[in-house]
C-alpha cells in the first residue's frame, strides 16, 4: 500500500508546480468528489476538488510568486478519538514574493512564510476530510502592519523545523503511542491551575510532562518562548487573565507517530472574554477557538510545540475585523 503520509506530502507539493489549467484534474486525483476542507477564517468550508482548488490552492498560488510549500514535518496515524479515521497531520509554509492580495490581506511584495497546520483524513488513497489553520494574523505581522493595540507577548518569529530534523515521515513509528500518552497526560493536568502562579501540577518538575528547555512555537499575536517561566509570561499568564474559565480539549483527532504527536479541535476550546487581551477590553462573551498542537517528544518529555490558533475568527467574536483594519492602516 506504501506509506499515506509521503504520496500526500508528493500530492500536496505537486498543487503547486502544476500549470494553472492542470489543477483541477490534478485535484480530482487526490481529493474524493465529496470531500470536505475546513480552513480558518476568513475561508470557511470548501467541498469538492473543485471549491478547494477555487477557494484554496489558487488563491495561495496568485498571491506568492512562486508559491512553494516548504513542510517542516508530515506524520499521522489511526485517531485516538471516537472520531476515528487514519490522519496525515502537517506543518508547512506557503513561501514566495508576497505579490498580490490573499483574502482581504495587502501585500508586501517581500519574501512571506505563511504557516499553515493541516489534518487530512484519507480513505482509500484520497482526502476525504481536512482541517486548515492558516495563520493570517502572522501574515499581516510580516507586512508590516500591525492592527491591535498589544500583540505578540513571545518573539515572532519563523517556525523552524524539528530540532532532531526528522519530522518529515518518521520512520520509528511504534513510537507514536507512547508519544502521544505523554502528550494526553499532559493535556489532562491543564485545567487545573494557581490563579496566581499559573503553574500546574504534572507539567513540569518531578513527575511533569515537559523538558525543562522546552520549546513552544505560538501563533502570530502570541510569538514563541522557551521553557515554563517563559510559556508563563508569554502565553499562559495573559491567556488565563483573559478567560480565566477556558476549558479546552474537545478533539475530533489524536494521532502520534514516531515521537511525535498531533491533536486538534473544532472548535477545542470554549471562554468567556473577562479581561483585555490582545489590547481588545473585556466583552463579557462566550467565545470559542479552534486549536492544533504538533509536538515533540523525547525521553519522555515535550521537547517542541507548535500551535496554530484561529485568532482572526477569535478576534472576530470578541468584534474586531482585524484583516479591515489591518488594510485601514495602509
Amino acid at each position: 500500500m506504501g506509506d499515506t503520509r509521503a504520496k500526500l506530502q508528493a500530492f500536496l507539493a505537486s498543487l503547486f508546480h502544476a500549470r494553472a489549467e492542470d489543477l483541477q484534474a490534478l485535484a480530482a486525483k487526490g481529493f474524493a468528489a465529496d470531500a470536505r476542507v475546513e480552513v480558518s477564517s476568513p475561508v470557511g468550508t470548501l467541498i469538492g476538488p473543485a471549491q478547494i482548488v477555487t477557494g484554496l490552492i489558487a488563491p495561495l498560488r496568485a498571491a506568492f510568486a512562486p508559491a512553494r510549500r516548504r513542510d517542516l514535518m508530515i506524520f499521522g496515524g489511526q485517531n485516538r478519538r471516537d472520531y476515528g479515521g487514519e490522519w496525515v497531520t502537517s506543518i508547512t509554509h506557503i513561501t514566495g514574493l508576497f505579490t498580490a492580495p490573499l483574502w482581504g490581506v495587502q501585500p508586501s511584495g517581500k519574501l512571506a512564510y505563511l504557516r499553515i497546520g493541516e489534518f487530512w483524513r484519507v480513505e482509500n488513497g484520497l482526502i476525504v476530510e481536512a482541517r486548515l489553520i492558516v495563520d493570517v494574523l502572522d501574515l499581516i505581522h510580516q507586512t508590516g502592519v500591525w492592527p491591535l493595540a498589544e500583540g505578540h507577548y513571545g518573539a515572532p518569529v519563523v517556525f523552524p523545523s524539528p530540532a532532531t530534523q526528522d519530522g518529515l515521515c518518521p520512520s520509528n513509528r511504534e513510537d507514536g503511542a507512547a508519544a502521544l500518552d505523554v502528550v494526553e497526560a499532559m493535556l489532562s493536568a491543564l485545567h487545573v491551575y494557581d490563579p496566581d502562579s499559573f503553574g500546574s501540577d504534572g507539567q513540569v518538575g518531578a513527575g511533569g510532562t515537559w523538558a525543562p528547555d522546552f520549546a513552544w512555537y505560538g501563533p502570530g499575536g502570541i510569538g514563541s518562548t522557551v521553557s515554563w517561566p517563559g510559556f508563563v509570561d508569554h502565553h499562559r499568564a495573559p491567556f488565563l487573565r483573559a478567560f480565566p474559565d477556558r476549558k479546552g480539549g474537545n478533539h475530533y483527532a489524536r494521532v502520534g507517530d514516531g515521537n511525535y504527536a498531533a491533536v486538534s479541535g473544532w472548535p477545542s476550546m470554549t471562554m468567556t472574554h473577562r479581561d483585555t487581551y490582545l489590547g481588545v477590553p473585556a466583552t463579557g462573551k462566550a467565545l470559542t477557538l479552534r486549536v492544533m498542537d504538533f509536538y515533540r517528544v523525547e525521553h519522555g518529555l515535550i521537547a517542541e510545540n507548535w500551535v496554530l490558533l484561529d485568532y482572526i475568527d477569535l478576534l472576530q467574536q470578541m468584534g474586531v475585523d482585524v484583516i479591515a483594519q489591518a488594510a485601514q492602516q495602509l
